[in-house]
This record gives structure tokens, C-alpha cells and sequence, in this order.
């Protein structure tokens, strides 16, 4: 097994789990959607088709995100024998900065409003906020830590004369 691989394989599980849910709300789904502070369930509703095409966008992006990985730690060989092993792991590096920056922030913004060390708006929905803090925020923390491990695993070695 390549090194890498492991972690590679985490973050793709992460990754089509959190495609699957965009998709599921994307299909009609509403289980959790209210956790989000979102809403398309309702047919006719201002804004509702923009708000499906935001789904399924989130869902195919989510996906090749959850891909990417593994394609940069080589575990697609058509990947490194075409040459694009490099550009892959330049994507991968920059989706891993944007999952785990984003992530982090928004964890930690969402943990110290959950710990009343920063206030939320008086008009907030508090049951999206606490979702975001320990479950939807976190996610991308996880997900952006994997890529970063699969890509510091699967960096060439560097070679010795």
C-alpha cells in the first residue's frame, strides 16, 4: 500500500458521506436539513430552485473533493503515468487549506459561541448553530486534516546520491 493511502481513504469516506447528504437534500430529503438553517422543502417557495442547484453544485464538488486525495497520493496510476500526479497534488494541497482553515474557524467560532464567549445574534437559529459547532463544522476540520496527513505521507522522498 503507498503511504498516504490510509488517510487518503479516510478523507474519501468523509467526503462521499458529506457528497451523499448534499445530494439526499438536493433529491427532497429534509432529515437534518433544518440543522443547516436552510430550507427546501417547500415546492414553489422564492428561491427554491437556486437553493437545489446549490445543493447538487455542493454534492459534485464534495465528491471530487472526496476523490482528489487519493488520486494525489497515486492511488490512481493512469494519474502518475499521464503526468498529472503534480497538478493533482496541487489541488489536493489546495482543497486541504480550504477544508481544514475553514473548518477550523468555524469550529472554534462555533465552540466559543456555544461556551456563551461569543454572542450569537438575537435572530440566530441556536439548534443550527450547535450542529454547525459539533458535527457540520467539524467535519471539514476532519476531512481537511486527513487530506493534509495523506499528502505529508505521500510526498516524494527526496533522493539520495
Amino acid at each position: 500500500m503507498r503511504r498516504g493511502t490510509l488517510a487518503a481513504v479516510g478523507a474519501l469516506v468523509i467526503g462521499l458521506a458529506y457528497a451523499a447528504i448534499s445530494a439526499y437534500w438536493a433529491l427532497g430529503g429534509t432529515w437534518l436539513l433544518d440543522t443547516v438553517g436552510i430550507a427546501l422543502s417547500k415546492p414553489g417557495q422564492a428561491g427554491r430552485t437556486a437553493a437545489l442547484l446549490t445543493a447538487w453544485a455542493a454534492a459534485v464538488v464534495k465528491a471530487i473533493a472526496a476523490v482528489l486525495p487519493l488520486l494525489a497520493v497515486g492511488g490512481w496510476t493512469l494519474v502518475a503515468d499521464q503526468g498529472w500526479l503534480r497538478p493533482v497534488r496541487v489541488l489536493a494541497w489546495i482543497e486541504a487549506v480550504i477544508l481544514t482553515g475553514y473548518g477550523l474557524v468555524l469550529t472554534v467560532t462555533g465552540l466559543l459561541v456555544q461556551a456563551g464567549i461569543v454572542a450569537a445574534a438575537a435572530d440566530a437559529d441556536h439548534r443550527a448553530l450547535r450542529w454547525h459547532a459539533y458535527l457540520w463544522d467539524p467535519w471539514f476540520l476532519v476531512w481537511g486534516i486527513l487530506v493534509v496527513i495523506a499528502l505529508l505521507r505521500s510526498r516524494p522522498r527526496p533522493r539520495t546520491s
